[in-house]
């Protein structure tokens, strides 16, 4: 699933979804099945139970949860659950960002992923040159 809009400015998972889908999506990731009563309480705000239960729903149309029924009536309950793990979509997302910079950026990308490496941590730096090392020894198989 692709986000339809980074938020570069944004840290965390505000790059990928608004301040409140952010909160909710980390509860939902943290207990996997969860009501909307519960979501809404564990928000620990002064949210309607409309409000959070209109952002669990608009989170299932986007393709990040999934929505159980069950009961009738006054006892009818959804639940809801995450369609990747938090480590699932960050790798997804990320995969899906770097991709497109290099497809559309090349050169430039490269350029400022070592610039990065070297200003942020050093290790990184070694990481990408054993990479390197074993794309070409895979390679040179060939």
């Amino acid at each position: 699933m692709k986000i339809q809009r980074m938020r570069l400015s944004g840290e965390g998972m505000n790059r990928f979804f608004g301040p409140l889908e952010a909160r909710i999506m980390e509860i939902v990731w943290e207990h996997g099945d969860i009501s909307i009563k519960r979501v809404h309480a564990l928000l620990d705000e002064e949210l309607s139970f409309n409000t959070v239960m209109t952002i669990l729903n608009r989170l299932v149309e986007k393709g990040h949860l999934t929505k159980n029924s069950s009961g009738k009536g006054r006892n009818k309950s959804s639940h809801f659950q995450p369609v990747q793990s938090k480590e699932q979509f960050i790798q997804e997302q990320t995969r899906i960002v770097t991709e497109g910079l290099v497809q559309e950026y090349g050169q430039l990308v490269v350029n400022h992923f070592f610039d990065a490496f070297e200003q942020t941590d050093p290790q990184l730096m070694k990481l990408m040159e054993e990479r390197i090392n074993q794309w070409k020894r895979e390679n040179d198989e060939i």
